[in-house]
Protein backbone atom coordinates (compact mmCIF):
# COMPACT_ATOMS: atom_id res chain seq x y z
CA UNK A 1 0.00 0.00 0.00
CA UNK A 2 1.73 3.39 -0.87
CA UNK A 3 1.89 6.39 1.17
CA UNK A 4 -0.62 8.50 -0.20
CA UNK A 5 -3.15 5.70 -0.07
CA UNK A 6 -2.52 4.75 3.79
CA UNK A 7 -2.96 8.84 4.65
CA UNK A 8 -6.24 8.83 2.89
CA UNK A 9 -7.11 5.61 4.65
CA UNK A 10 -5.99 6.72 8.24
CA UNK A 11 -8.36 10.70 7.21
CA UNK A 12 -11.30 8.30 6.37
CA UNK A 13 -11.18 6.34 9.88
CA UNK A 14 -10.25 9.58 11.43
CA UNK A 15 -13.66 11.20 10.21
CA UNK A 16 -15.78 8.00 11.01
CA UNK A 17 -14.73 8.03 14.32
CA UNK A 18 -15.45 11.83 15.15
CA UNK A 19 -19.12 11.17 13.31
CA UNK A 20 -19.65 7.80 15.29
CA UNK A 21 -18.77 9.98 18.40
CA UNK A 22 -20.48 13.15 17.56
CA UNK A 23 -23.89 10.45 17.57
CA UNK A 24 -23.84 9.63 21.00
CA UNK A 25 -23.84 12.87 21.83
CA UNK A 26 -27.42 12.63 23.79
CA UNK A 27 -29.17 15.43 24.38
CA UNK A 28 -32.35 14.07 25.88
CA UNK A 29 -33.13 15.87 29.12
CA UNK A 30 -30.75 19.13 28.44
CA UNK A 31 -31.39 22.18 29.89
CA UNK A 32 -30.68 25.05 28.12
CA UNK A 33 -30.63 28.83 29.25
CA UNK A 34 -31.18 30.93 26.12
CA UNK A 35 -31.70 34.75 26.19
CA UNK A 36 -33.70 36.76 24.24
CA UNK A 37 -34.27 40.49 23.33
CA UNK A 38 -36.72 42.69 21.80
CA UNK A 39 -36.43 46.29 20.21
CA UNK A 40 -38.64 48.80 18.60
CA UNK A 41 -37.74 52.03 17.22
CA UNK A 42 -40.89 54.53 17.50
CA UNK A 43 -41.39 58.78 16.88
CA UNK A 44 -41.18 60.99 20.16
CA UNK A 45 -44.26 62.75 21.25
CA UNK A 46 -43.16 64.14 24.28
CA UNK A 47 -41.13 67.01 25.07
CA UNK A 48 -39.20 67.86 28.31
CA UNK A 49 -38.12 72.25 28.13
CA UNK A 50 -35.93 73.73 30.91
CA UNK A 51 -35.88 77.53 30.73
CA UNK A 52 -34.11 79.54 32.96
CA UNK A 53 -33.95 83.22 34.16
CA UNK A 54 -31.29 85.16 36.35
CA UNK A 55 -30.16 88.52 37.08
CA UNK A 56 -27.36 90.28 38.62
CA UNK A 57 -27.37 93.70 41.04
CA UNK A 58 -25.57 95.03 43.99
CA UNK A 59 -29.07 95.10 45.27
CA UNK A 60 -30.24 91.57 46.23
CA UNK A 61 -33.98 92.15 46.45
CA UNK A 62 -34.11 94.38 42.89
CA UNK A 63 -32.71 91.04 41.46
CA UNK A 64 -35.12 88.92 43.03
CA UNK A 65 -38.14 91.07 41.86
CA UNK A 66 -36.87 91.22 38.38
CA UNK A 67 -36.43 87.45 38.37
CA UNK A 68 -39.91 86.93 40.15
CA UNK A 69 -41.64 89.49 37.72
CA UNK A 70 -39.49 87.68 34.66
CA UNK A 71 -40.48 83.95 35.63
CA UNK A 72 -44.33 85.37 36.05
CA UNK A 73 -44.45 87.15 32.94
CA UNK A 74 -42.97 83.40 31.04
CA UNK A 75 -45.09 81.11 32.62
CA UNK A 76 -47.88 83.12 31.32
CA UNK A 77 -46.34 83.45 28.11
CA UNK A 78 -46.42 79.36 27.93
CA UNK A 79 -49.77 78.80 29.30
CA UNK A 80 -51.34 81.08 26.67
CA UNK A 81 -49.46 79.41 23.80
CA UNK A 82 -49.80 75.65 25.07
CA UNK A 83 -52.69 75.53 27.79
CA UNK A 84 -51.81 71.53 27.64
CA UNK A 85 -48.31 71.79 29.14
CA UNK A 86 -47.18 70.70 32.40
CA UNK A 87 -45.26 73.35 34.37
CA UNK A 88 -42.97 73.20 37.15
CA UNK A 89 -41.22 75.88 38.86
CA UNK A 90 -37.43 74.95 41.08
CA UNK A 91 -34.29 75.56 41.35
CA UNK A 92 -34.69 79.04 43.22
CA UNK A 93 -30.98 80.62 44.02
CA UNK A 94 -29.40 83.50 45.57
CA UNK A 95 -25.49 83.42 45.26
CA UNK A 96 -23.27 86.33 46.39
CA UNK A 97 -21.05 87.78 43.99
CA UNK A 98 -17.24 88.82 45.96
CA UNK A 99 -14.86 91.11 44.60
CA UNK A 100 -11.96 90.09 42.98
CA UNK A 101 -8.91 89.49 45.24
CA UNK A 102 -6.34 92.28 45.02
CA UNK A 103 -3.07 90.56 42.72
CA UNK A 104 0.41 90.23 45.25
CA UNK A 105 3.53 91.13 43.77
CA UNK A 106 6.63 89.51 45.01
CA UNK A 107 8.12 92.01 46.99
CA UNK A 108 5.10 92.52 48.99
CA UNK A 109 5.07 90.57 52.69
CA UNK A 110 2.53 88.02 52.96
CA UNK A 111 -0.66 89.84 54.41
CA UNK A 112 -3.12 87.63 56.51
CA UNK A 113 -6.23 86.74 53.68
CA UNK A 114 -8.94 89.13 54.25
CA UNK A 115 -12.55 88.24 53.29
CA UNK A 116 -13.83 89.61 49.69
CA UNK A 117 -16.27 92.12 50.21
CA UNK A 118 -19.75 91.36 48.16
CA UNK A 119 -20.32 93.74 45.19
CA UNK A 120 -23.65 91.75 44.11
CA UNK A 121 -26.12 89.52 44.04
CA UNK A 122 -26.91 86.51 41.07
CA UNK A 123 -30.62 85.12 41.62
CA UNK A 124 -32.17 82.58 39.41
CA UNK A 125 -34.72 80.25 38.50
CA UNK A 126 -35.56 77.35 36.73
CA UNK A 127 -39.07 76.20 35.10
CA UNK A 128 -39.78 72.68 33.50
CA UNK A 129 -42.26 72.32 30.50
CA UNK A 130 -43.39 69.04 29.84
CA UNK A 131 -45.41 69.01 26.63
CA UNK A 132 -46.91 66.72 23.72
CA UNK A 133 -47.94 69.66 21.26
CA UNK A 134 -44.74 69.44 19.13
CA UNK A 135 -45.66 71.36 16.38
CA UNK A 136 -46.67 74.18 18.14
CA UNK A 137 -43.29 74.24 20.23
CA UNK A 138 -41.12 76.30 18.16
CA UNK A 139 -43.43 79.03 18.79
CA UNK A 140 -44.09 78.35 21.97
CA UNK A 141 -40.18 78.29 23.08
CA UNK A 142 -39.50 81.62 20.90
CA UNK A 143 -42.55 83.21 22.79
CA UNK A 144 -40.52 82.14 26.20
CA UNK A 145 -36.83 83.34 24.96
CA UNK A 146 -37.93 86.98 24.90
CA UNK A 147 -37.86 86.51 29.28
CA UNK A 148 -36.30 83.38 29.82
CA UNK A 149 -33.76 81.44 28.61
CA UNK A 150 -33.71 78.08 26.96
CA UNK A 151 -31.30 76.12 28.98
CA UNK A 152 -31.92 72.25 27.90
CA UNK A 153 -34.41 70.47 25.65
CA UNK A 154 -35.29 66.52 25.43
CA UNK A 155 -37.66 64.40 23.50
CA UNK A 156 -38.76 61.32 23.99
CA UNK A 157 -42.28 59.34 24.81
CA UNK A 158 -45.03 59.75 27.16
CA UNK A 159 -46.20 57.68 29.17
CA UNK A 160 -49.62 56.86 27.39
CA UNK A 161 -47.15 55.43 23.94
CA UNK A 162 -44.61 53.72 26.32
CA UNK A 163 -47.70 51.55 27.62
CA UNK A 164 -49.17 51.19 24.37
CA UNK A 165 -45.90 49.87 22.82
CA UNK A 166 -45.92 47.04 26.16
CA UNK A 167 -47.94 44.23 23.68
CA UNK A 168 -45.75 44.71 20.61
CA UNK A 169 -42.60 44.79 22.78
CA UNK A 170 -43.77 41.54 24.99
CA UNK A 171 -44.66 40.14 21.29
CA UNK A 172 -40.74 40.95 19.52
CA UNK A 173 -39.22 39.72 22.44
CA UNK A 174 -41.13 36.39 22.11
CA UNK A 175 -40.73 36.37 18.85
CA UNK A 176 -36.75 36.33 18.95
CA UNK A 177 -37.00 33.65 21.53
CA UNK A 178 -38.76 31.05 19.52
CA UNK A 179 -36.20 31.70 16.68
CA UNK A 180 -33.24 31.16 19.09
CA UNK A 181 -34.77 27.95 20.37
CA UNK A 182 -34.90 26.87 16.73
CA UNK A 183 -31.60 27.54 16.21
CA UNK A 184 -30.19 25.86 19.30
CA UNK A 185 -32.50 22.79 18.50
CA UNK A 186 -31.22 22.43 14.71
CA UNK A 187 -27.42 22.64 16.02
CA UNK A 188 -28.79 19.28 18.27
CA UNK A 189 -29.78 17.69 15.50
CA UNK A 190 -33.28 17.79 17.58
CA UNK A 191 -36.81 19.17 16.33
CA UNK A 192 -38.44 22.07 17.71
CA UNK A 193 -41.26 20.16 18.79
CA UNK A 194 -38.80 18.47 21.46
CA UNK A 195 -38.00 21.63 23.38
CA UNK A 196 -40.31 22.09 26.45
CA UNK A 197 -39.65 25.78 27.71
CA UNK A 198 -40.37 25.47 31.14
CA UNK A 199 -39.12 29.34 32.88
CA UNK A 200 -39.31 32.95 31.29
CA UNK A 201 -37.60 34.88 33.56
CA UNK A 202 -38.31 38.80 32.96
CA UNK A 203 -36.34 39.52 36.05
CA UNK A 204 -33.33 37.90 35.55
CA UNK A 205 -32.25 39.53 32.65
CA UNK A 206 -31.49 42.66 34.21
CA UNK A 207 -33.20 44.59 32.01
CA UNK A 208 -36.51 45.80 31.88
CA UNK A 209 -39.00 46.85 28.96
CA UNK A 210 -38.32 50.75 29.72
CA UNK A 211 -39.13 54.09 27.97
CA UNK A 212 -36.14 56.34 27.11
CA UNK A 213 -36.66 58.50 30.20
CA UNK A 214 -34.63 60.18 31.75
CA UNK A 215 -31.94 59.89 28.90
CA UNK A 216 -32.48 57.82 26.02
CA UNK A 217 -29.69 57.07 23.83
CA UNK A 218 -32.10 58.33 20.96
CA UNK A 219 -33.19 60.95 22.43
CA UNK A 220 -32.24 64.73 21.43
CA UNK A 221 -30.31 66.70 24.36
CA UNK A 222 -29.82 70.66 23.85
CA UNK A 223 -28.15 73.23 25.77
CA UNK A 224 -28.03 76.89 25.31
CA UNK A 225 -25.74 79.50 27.41
CA UNK A 226 -27.36 82.75 28.81
CA UNK A 227 -27.93 85.34 26.67
CA UNK A 228 -28.64 89.01 26.92
CA UNK A 229 -32.40 89.40 27.19
CA UNK A 230 -33.65 90.51 23.58
CA UNK A 231 -37.58 91.78 22.60
CA UNK A 232 -38.33 89.12 20.12
CA UNK A 233 -36.30 85.78 19.29
CA UNK A 234 -36.42 83.85 15.83
CA UNK A 235 -38.38 80.82 16.06
CA UNK A 236 -35.82 78.05 16.35
CA UNK A 237 -36.33 74.39 14.39
CA UNK A 238 -36.35 70.98 16.84
CA UNK A 239 -36.53 67.53 15.03
CA UNK A 240 -38.02 65.29 18.25
CA UNK A 241 -36.59 61.97 16.57
CA UNK A 242 -36.97 58.44 17.27
CA UNK A 243 -36.74 56.71 20.96
CA UNK A 244 -35.76 52.95 21.11
CA UNK A 245 -37.48 50.81 23.73
CA UNK A 246 -35.98 47.44 24.23
CA UNK A 247 -36.99 44.25 26.47
CA UNK A 248 -35.15 41.44 27.36
CA UNK A 249 -36.01 38.09 28.89
CA UNK A 250 -34.38 34.61 30.18
CA UNK A 251 -35.91 31.70 28.87
CA UNK A 252 -35.21 28.03 30.21
CA UNK A 253 -35.86 24.93 27.47
CA UNK A 254 -35.40 21.21 28.42
CA UNK A 255 -35.10 18.93 25.47
CA UNK A 256 -36.95 15.58 25.48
Amino acid sequence: MTTTRKLMLGAALATACIAAQAQTIQTTGSMVVVPATGELSVPNDQAHVTLQVEEQDKDKTAAASRVNQKMKQGIDIIKRQDPQATLKSYGYYTYAIYAEPQPVTPQQPRAVPKTRPIVGWRVGQYLEVVTQNLAGLPKTVSSAQSLLNLNGLQFGLSPAATKKLDAALFDATYKNLEERIGFIAGSMHRTVSDAVLETLDFEGSGNYAANDRPMPKAAMMMRADMAPEAASVAEPSFEPGESTVSMRLVGKVRFK
